[in-house]
């Protein structure tokens, strides 16, 4: 037993080879493809089955490769293709290739070349991840961050997908076989470089063919190849613009022209209503004044109303001209917005683009209809509209009011006395006594309908006669009387040239006193009197009578002579 464990023992070891010797033979039935794993290399096309290629790669045995990596290409044998050796299948002997992975090893020896001569790449945006897309950089897959595809945010990422475009390549890391790619470098770079190419031949009243690249409530940016300008809202047509999205939209190409150019700031203004004629140019003569026109309503303001005669002419009808009657009174109850009306061309500006004009001077002026079909002395009836502290409004025919003042409502009574009969809607008549077409103002009376009482006292009163006077009211003031029936007034220092005496307490209602006129208000027909006023007027004429004929009397003699001379005139 021992003898032939040592025999198979002996026999085992005879089959051992040394690791050497073993090395040797793997290498003698693979051939020197140990070192080929991994790596890509030139085969040539044997044959195809119709799902597989076989390839020879100079190995012992031949490699395969699925025949969808290779895409639509049509094969043949004694093709030769670059391949990347994935593998070695034990069990049959076959390698295994990948004619992708060898695109992929291929692409990443490019990409690095280019990263390190910092050089742009071709690449197809074809998916979307989460923080940005994918991109196809021949055959190995980049990430493009959200914030690097455009300088602007874009809001539609479709137009891009497919289409070869170019890239830079930010950072890559072989190992984890993540790239890092931006569109927005490249863009930036080219924009630049057009930036400065079209700045330096920049010039005021140029035109220029741009793209809209935004647009805001002010205005639109405008993109003339690698540097914005701003065209406003007020440069975009002649017409009023609301929105600048009325009539550009994003994308669409535009003829503009510079306006303003700040070589400082680098600030381009752009306009394109300059490239048209201006259509307020002979305004005067397409829009004569007094001419009657019809036009569209295009903005509405508290102060009146713009209306559009044509494209890019618009012209005011002020609050004050749009209405005969309706005064104080929103344009928006009168007019709307897109409203066709008649309007009448009152003055014209072409220098400050300005146009006034009327729309009431269209409609019959009720004023003037009021004074042919009124003379002044016709009687009116009328509802009373409103009543005032200085007057009463009365509506009259045409829509339009007179105005009764309170000097002008009672002969007799003050007019705050008279005026508390009224009340709104009562029917009254008057008379009429005066219209002022140009300020629409119409005078009216209502004591003027009947006779003045006072009419034939005040032919008889005179300014500086002596009356008799009744006493009617006693105030702090003074005191009130009446002469032949008219009302007149002793002011507190005018009853006595006596000091003392100038206290209206002293009177009675119904006393009789002897007073000098000092005015007369025949508007009014109130009386301004004066007792001071007589006695000085008296002593005057008393001194003047007894100077010449007593010159050597005492001036207590005069005086006492004509105080009896004038108690007897009393009795």
């Amino acid at each position: 037993m021992i003898i032939n464990i040592m025999t198979t023992t002996k026999i085992q070891d005879d089959f051992v080879p040394e690791k050497e010797d073993f090395a040797a033979l793997l290498n003698e039935t693979l051939g020197e493809s140990g070192g080929l794993q991994g790596s890509v290399i030139t085969g040539t096309i044997v044959s195809s089955d119709g799902e597989y290629a076989l390839v020879d790669v100079g190995l012992k045995s031949e490699g395969r490769v699925s025949l969808k990596e290779f895409g639509e290409t049509e094969l043949k044998a004694g093709d030769n293709v670059d391949v990347f050796v994935d593998r070695y299948e034990d069990k049959n002997g076959i390698v295994v290739l990948s004619r992708e992975k060898a695109r992929r090893e291929e692409a990443w020896n490019e990409l690095e070349k280019a990263l390190n001569a910092n050089e742009k790449v071709t690449g197809t945006i074809f998916g979307r991840v989460k923080g940005g897309f994918t991109v196809d950089l021949s055959g190995a897959i980049a990430f493009l961050p959200g914030s690097q595809v455009d300088i602007r945010p874009v809001r539609d990422i479709n137009p891009l997908l497919g289409a070869p475009q170019p890239f830079q390549i930010l950072k890559m890391d072989r190992a984890r076989g993540n790239i890092v790619v931006s569109r927005r470098a490249v863009l930036e770079e080219t924009r630049a470089e057009q930036r400065s190419e079209i700045i330096s031949n920049l010039t005021e009243g140029q035109v220029l063919e741009g793209i809209v690249k935004n647009i805001t409530d002010y205005g639109v940016f405008v993109d003339l190849g690698g540097v914005d300008g701003l065209l406003h809202v007020t440069d975009i047509a002649w017409k009023r613009i609301n929105h600048p999205s009325e009539v550009l939209s994003i994308g669409q190409t535009i003829n503009v022209q510079v306006i303003r150019f700040n070589v400082e700031t680098q600030r381009i203004s752009l306009g394109m209503k300059q490239l048209e004629t201006d259509p307020w140019e002979g305004a005067e003569a397409k829009f004569p004044i007094g001419t009657k026109f019809t036009g569209r309503v295009t903005n509405i303001t508290d102060y009146g109303a713009f209306v559009e005669l044509e494209d890019g002419v618009e012209g005011l009808v002020h609050v004050s001209e749009m209405s005969w009657t309706k005064k104080n009174i929103h344009p928006g109850k009168i007019v709307s917005t897109s409203q066709e009306v008649d309007i009448v061309v009152l003055d014209v500006d072409s220098q400050k683009r300005r146009i006034s004009l009327g729309l009431k001077q269209c409609m019959d002026n009720p004023w003037e209809a009021f004074v042919e079909n009124f003379a002044v002395g016709s009687e009116i009836e009328g509802d009373v509209k409103n009543i005032t502290e200085f007057g009463l409004f009365i509506g009259l025919s045409g829509n339009i009011d007179g105005m009764v003042h309170l000097s002008d409502i009672d002969w007799e009574r003050s007019g705050e006395e008279a005026i508390g009969e009224f009340k709104k809607g009562d029917i009254v008549k008057a008379k009429v006594l005066g219209v002022d077409v140009e300020k629409e103002r119409i005078s009216l009376g209502i004591k003027q309908l009947s006779s003045d009482p006072f009419e034939g006292t005040m032919k008889t009163l005179k300014k500086g006669s002596t009356v008799t006077a009744k006493v009617t009211l006693i105030t702090d003031n003074g005191i009130e009387v009446e002469v032949d029936g008219m009302p007149g007034f002793i002011r507190k220092a005018d009853l006595s040239r006596e000091r003392d005496l100038q206290k209206p307490e002293r009177f009675n209602v119904g006393d009789e006193v002897k007073v000098r006129i000092t005015s007369i208000d025949s508007k009014s027909r109130k009386l301004s009197l004066s007792i001071k006023s007589r006695e000085i007027a008296e002593e005057k004429e008393a001194l003047s009578e007894y100077s010449s004929s007593e010159s050597g009397a005492s001036l207590g003699d005069i005086l006492g002579a004509a105080l009896k001379k004038q108690s007897k005139d009393e009795e």
